[in-house]
């Protein structure tokens, strides 16, 4: 094929009045010329359009490179012929595509792309890349030379192939970013589609240097572009300026961004900043010989979900009233919240989860202009009236509050079933100090607004501070990281990624080119298929975990990264720390759903890997399927047996038995393999138990199952309960029926996770997304005096549909459902037994799935005996594991009755020791005998023999 020099052959029918004015007569002629050459070489005469003029024709974004010679388009029925448009300074470079097969390779590794057509694309790889710099474009031609249809074109895979697979090129480069050797400072960014890039530099003050700029250069092998300079750039501030096209305003952009591979910014991350996080300067004292403890076995691991802001904004006996929030209020000795974390120590807690601690987006830190609970009215005013002036609390005179009261004595005057309260709240959010994190900005830095000093190192020493007082405290630390998305894209304030290299990071619709938002409805879904983003996420979790001494991390949405990029990442953290755990959420769902763009890391692909996933299946065998309802009901709160008015026993038996099942299996550490009973002379598999359309059993190792019940999202446990709840249960058995619940996480094979106040019954108010609500509704009260239950109606933008129904369960309860701090300090005692009760055995932590197919059994499946199941962990049968031990007998009561399992051997056994001292003085009521085991109503009891 004969490569031609093209500007615009000729534009569709309904283009047909723009060309003739621009072109005249040309048009015919171009027409003639095309249909009369050989479809396989001509030439056409060039014509002077801009790339704007041709890009404001551009349809879709459907068109695909995926590799120098290869590029993708959809089928069609339409006969047509195509040309690859290039922009340049003096018009536009065409090439004539020819139609080819596609590779069985391509179609393993593009599998959404397997109803396109490939075409050839005649360049050499040093002519693809300069052609990746430009606006790109497939033009279809029909016989008449007129174009019917003009497709922008994807190019990540096609970068990655030029940039990514062969040796020493961008995945190869270990110091991207700004990295500080000997006597030098170097400067590398990956921006292989960038016109040019400069390296922008200021004084501490943020000021511009005294040489404000240098020109970085590019080594076109990798794309990379770089410069060194002495160390007097040790700790500058710096910033990129990229000079490329950008999809987004559909011309070339020249940029100013930070460093995605920042190690330290300034406040609110405008700047990144040159560290060396070995330098003394960016460590507490003691840091690199403090002690970080260890698990034997992973499955030792009990996970306790913590929020840094809820761990201490509501603690009464903080030392210093600035940690409220921070860092800081980890390195506390007497607060209520550290007191807390050392009986739960005590107990057998062993590995505190953190929220994410990245670099955030959402919050403000610069704390002059935020806003706090415990601020004054009038100090709110101050900071929001001038920005918004129609806010509530800026137009409302409170008669019966003095301006010089707090934020949290406004809001606790107001009658919590009435909506000011979710109004204000909602209206303040966005200048509050409170988010989740689930909206990364930077993900190697941490998070400024915690630190009581943000700016540049100052936050690197305060959170290495925190680490070190939760291992000094003798817990391991698990980050929550969030590498499936960034906060933003194209060309928004807070985008980086996508400032450097368009169209790279994130995964974009194959038709549209929008980008998929299917994780987070504001944000972008990142693209870790891409080389260098899945190298960008690998570089980040060996910094958290070799400079910041990690212990494991949580990934939140995992279903949407690649199986292949999390057991890469996690073999290169183990080479830096060897007992490293990966886990997180395992959802199938969104534009990658069932394998359909790779091989994700969800659920079922996971088992065996020993990467946790959270098991929804005994989430909602235990609490009920669903959220915002009362409409179905689980184990734990009543289902079948205590059915509330909307439910009838005889509808819910079919129910109960399967939830029973899942239960079950879901006990056994959610195995695959696991033998749950025998069903018409077939034995039935945790496999082939159903949960929806999908296996209840998938895992094949006990490490690869997460057991919970609650954690941040939705409902806490106490508030899902109160939904599905009969109205007249006593308030004591709601304390029970909820410690309960928590029992099925804490006794059963697999990983437990807990939820920060899980413990003391939490509250949000019926809040089912309490991710940017501010303090009143995320409050945990560690001095164990209050829950924080019906506290104002949830904010209407995520719950005033559920206002009726919420409204009805809180008159129908008739105040059951309001605990008193006794009822908190039991169930937070009785949670404490639980933990020892976990950690008194290895039996409850079996590390394989064959112990514990030989070792665990269940002796009742029949559920004649409504409520009650019986789990035996026999240490008799394969290796022993316990040498105090011969074997235990734990049976879950769900009934409101005492029940009695008939068991020849039970004289056998007695209560375990820890339930003979129990706080719970029902518990001690259990028996053994040769009649049996007799356990009270909703009670968890161990036998021990």
């Amino acid at each position: 094929m004969k490569k031609s020099k093209i500007s615009l052959i000729a534009y569709a029918s309904v283009f047909a009045s723009f060309l003739l004015a621009a072109c005249g007569d040309n048009t015919q002629t171009l027409q003639h010329q095309f249909t009369t050459l050989d479809k396989t070489s001509y030439e056409v005469k060039p014509q002077a359009y801009t790339a704007s003029q041709l890009a404001s024709m551009t349809s879709d974004s459907a068109a695909h490179w995926l590799a120098p010679e290869l590029l993708l388009l959809p089928k069609t029925d339409s006969q047509h012929y195509y040309q690859l448009l290039a922009a340049t300074q003096n018009g536009f470079d065409g090439l004539l595509l020819s139609a080819v097969s596609l590779p069985d390779e391509m179609l393993g590794r593009f599998p959404h792309l397997a109803d396109f057509q490939g075409y050839k694309v005649n360049l050499s790889a040093a002519q693809v890349k300069t052609w990746l710099k430009q606006p790109l474009m497939v033009a279809a031609l029909n016989e008449q030379a007129q174009i019917e249809h003009l497709s922008y074109v994807q190019t990540g895979a096609v970068i990655d192939a030029l940039y990514t697979q062969g040796p020493n090129d961008a995945d190869e480069v270990t110091d991207l970013g700004a990295t500080i050797t000997e006597n030098k400072v170097s400067f590398k960014l990956w921006a292989p589609t960038a016109q040019k890039v400069e390296l922008l530099l200021f004084n501490d003050d943020l000021t511009p240097a005294e040489t404000p700029h240098l020109t970085m250069i590019e080594d076109t092998h990798s794309g990379v572009w770089s410069i060194t300079t002495d160390s007097s750039l040790n700790s500058a501030y710096y910033q990129y300026q990229v000079t490329v096209y950008h999809s987004e305003s559909k011309q070339v952009e020249t940029l100013t961004t930070t460093d995605p591979y920042s190690l330290s910014l300034s406040v609110n991350s405008k700047y990144s900043q040159v560290v060396d996080l070995n330098a003394p300067d960016t460590q507490p004292q003691g840091w690199l010989n403090h002690p970080v403890p260890t698990v034997n076995n992973v499955e030792d691991n009990i996970f306790y979900e913590t929020h840094i802001r809820d761990f201490s904004a509501n603690d009464k006996a903080l030392a210093n009233d600035e940690y409220r929030g921070k860092y800081q209020a980890f390195s506390e000795q007497a607060s209520h919240g550290i007191q807390h974390l050392k009986l739960l120590k005590k107990a057998g807690l062993n590995t505190i989860h953190l929220l994410p601690t990245y670099d955030l987006a959402s919050i403000n830190e610069d704390t002059s202009k935020t806003v706090d609970i415990n601020d004054s009215i009038a100090q709110i005013k101050t900071k929001v009236c001038p920005i918004d002036p129609n806010l509530v609390i800026c137009t409302t005179d409170f008669a019966d509050v003095s301006e010089e009261q707090s934020l949290k004595s406004l809001l606790a005057s107001f009658d919590a079933s009435g909506e000011q309260i979710q109004q204000i709240v909602s209206e303040l959010r966005q200048y509050d100090n409170f988010n989740w994190g689930y909206d990364p900005f930077h993900y190697t830095v941490p998070e400024g607004s915690y630190a009581l000093n943000p700016q540049g190192k100052g936050r690197l020493v305060e959170f290495r501070a925190m680490i070190q007082s939760i291992h000094r405290l003798g817990f391991r630390v698990i980050m929550d990281v969030v590498y499936n998305h960034t906060y933003q894209f194209g060309l928004k304030e807070k985008s980086v990624l996508d400032k450097i290299v368009p169209n790279y990071y994130h995964r974009l619709n194959i038709m549209t080119g929008e980008v998929e938002q299917s994780t987070c409805y504001t944000c972008g879904n990142t693209a870790t298929e891409r080389v260098m983003m899945a190298k960008l996420m690998t570089d980040s979790l060996v910094t958290w975990a070799r400079d910041y001494k990690i212990d494991g991390f949580r990934f939140d949405l995992m279903g949407h990264q690649t199986k292949t990029a999390m057991l890469a990442a996690r073999e290169a953290v183990r080479a830096v720390d060897s007992d490293t755990y990966f886990y997180g959420e395992g959802w199938n769902f969104g534009e990658v759903a069932n394998n359909s763009r790779f091989e994700q890391a969800s659920q079922l692909n996971l088992g065996g890997t020993e990467i946790g996933t959270f098991s929804d299946r005994l989430r909602d065998a235990v609490r009920g399927g669903g959220n915002n309802t009362r409409d179905s009901q689980g184990i734990g709160n009543g289902l079948l047996i205590q059915a509330n008015e909307r439910l009838s026993q005889a509808n819910s038996r079919q129910e109960f038995d399967l939830r029973m099942d899942q239960l079950r299996v879901g006990l056994a550490g959610n195995l695959s393999k696991f033998p749950v009973k025998q069903q018409n002379g077939k034995q039935v598999l945790g496999k082939d138990i159903p949960y929806g359309d999908q296996p209840t059993g998938y895992a094949l190792d006990p490490s690869d199952t997460i057991n919970y019940v609650s954690k941040h999202d939705n409902q806490t446990l106490w508030d899902n309960s109160q939904y599905r709840l009969p109205f007249e249960v006593s308030t004591d058995d709601r304390v029970r029926m909820h410690v309960q619940s928590l029992s099925f996480t804490l006794f059963a094979q697999g990983i437990p996770f807990l939820h920060m106040g899980s413990e003391f019954m939490r509250s949000k108010s019926y809040l089912r997304d309490s991710y940017d609500y501010g303090d009143w509704f995320n409050r945990v009260d560690f001095s164990k005096q209050s829950n924080y239950y019906n506290i104002g109606l949830p904010p209407a933008d995520k719950d005033k549909d559920n206002w009726p129904l919420i409204k009805t369960v809180l008159k129908g309860h008739q105040g059951r459902d309001q605990v008193q701090a006794k009822h908190i300090k039991l169930s937070a005692k009785i949670f404490e037994e639980m933990l020892a009760l976990r950690m008194s055995s290895p039996l409850f932590r079996l590390t394989t799935a064959e112990a514990i197919i030989e070792k665990v059994s269940f002796l009742n499946n029949d559920n004649k005996q409504l409520g009650l199941v019986v789990m035996k962990l026999d240490d008799t049968q394969g290796q022993a594991v316990d040498e105090n031990v011969d074997s235990l007998m734990v049976i879950f009561n769900t009934s409101t009755e005492a029940q009695t399992f008939a068991y020849q051997q039970a004289s056998e056994y007695q209560l375990h020791p820890i339930q003979q001292h129990s706080a719970d003085k029902i518990v001690t009521q259990s028996k053994a005998d040769k009649k049996g085991f007799t356990v009270p109503p909703l009670s968890s009891v161990v036998f021990v023999k």
